[in-house]
């Protein structure tokens, strides 16, 4: 059995939510490691003047192990 947390954070990119999502994780494992899965919340984005997607935004809840017990 593992002992695992729950963190969540904001992401957001230019591109699209799945390279919002990568971006989530790539800031999420420079300071935790073990990451075991993400789980996208919430997505929403910003519509530019032109009428067309400028930002995508996303709430990530990241889990990782933090112990084996």
């Amino acid at each position: 059995m593992a002992v695992l947390k729950v963190i969540e954070l904001l992401a957001n990119s230019p591109k699209s939510w799945e390279d919002a999502t990568q971006n989530a994780v790539k800031h999420a494992a420079k300071t935790v490691r073990n990451i075991r899965s993400v789980n996208v919340k919430n997505m929403s984005a910003i519509v530019g003047e032109n009428g067309s997607i400028s930002e995508y935004r996303l709430n990530v809840k990241i889990t990782f192990e933090v112990a084996e017990a």
